[in-house]
């Protein structure tokens, strides 16, 4: 009598596609849902159209400006041009909180934390591809919007991107609005209801930072300073507030810190608490 003995299980070795695998898991993610793309082509076409209506009405309305505000456009041509950019920087708020918070609503978070069981570097690469994306969308509407700006001003007001700090600028418009991006998907992932992250967002960005700017003293001062948005916007202007405490680079540095420690603190939650 003979024994047949079971062949041996073919043991595979587990494969994994690294943080590169997370990154690529992440974009499917992000332009796979028709809302994303819809909502980054509403920015584009916000901050351009917007910047074109703030300038036609400004080169229409010049003869009969008074000479303190045509001084002020040609002092800073770009800060009119880049007026309403808080619009854009709206949306993008709006979509950096839904990019989290929609899957905790549909519950593919759960999916998320089992394929990536340490959780952290999932939400690193969620930053990080949707940062990316922002940025390039980001410098697209600046600079379409800076050159259909200076054309309806050229008249009145001509600038250049030769002209002292005005690259640095439309350039900085595209980095502001990636910053922005991390700081309202560090807050949805805080937060993690979608209502909930939204109106702390757009309560942040709208209520409170005008607000600060009104607290009286220096306290007031250093606290509306080092807002996100009211330090980040100051890499908009070619010609910034020379009193202002922080520069320009220094001021897209504090809103980008914003952005990562609340992305930390969002990290340590996924860490703790459950899904």
């Amino acid at each position: 009598m003979t024994t047949t003995l079971p062949s041996p299980t073919l043991q595979l070795p587990a494969r994994s596609g690294g943080f590169t695998g997370l990154l690529r898991a992440e974009w499917i993610k992000l332009t796979s849902v028709r809302s994303t793309l819809w909502t980054l082509a509403l920015m584009t076409v916000t901050a351009i159209g917007v910047s074109v209506l703030i300038s036609a009405i400004t080169a229409s309305q010049w003869d009969g400006a008074s000479t303190a505000d045509r001084q002020g456009v040609v002092d800073d041509p770009v800060g009119t041009i880049f007026g309403a950019l808080g619009l854009a920087e709206l949306v993008i708020c709006v979509l950096g909180v839904l990019v989290i918070t929609s899957e905790y609503s549909t519950g593919t978070i759960r999916a998320s934390v089992l394929a990536v069981p340490r959780r952290s570097p999932m939400l690193v690469a969620k930053a990080v591809v949707f940062a990316a994306l922002t940025l390039v969308v980001g410098e697209i509407a600046a600079f379409a919007s800076f050159f259909a700006g200076a054309g309806l001003l050229q008249s009145h007001a001509p600038v250049s991107l030769d002209d002292p700090g005005v690259l640095r600028a439309v350039a900085g418009t595209g980095l502001f609005l990636a910053a922005m991006s991390l700081v309202a998907l560090g807050a949805g992932a805080l937060i993690r209801h979608t209502a909930g992250a939204i109106a702390g967002v757009i309560g942040f960005v709208l209520v409170l930072s005008p607000l600060a700017s009104s607290l009286p003293g220096t306290v007031g001062e250093h606290v509306s300073a080092y807002l996100p948005t009211n330090a980040g916007q100051l890499i908009v202007f070619a010609h910034p507030d020379p009193e202002a405490l922080l520069n320009p680079w220094q001021g897209l540095a504090v809103c980008a810190v914003w952005g990562v420690a609340l992305l930390a603190v969002a990290s340590l939650r996924l860490k703790r608490r459950d899904v």
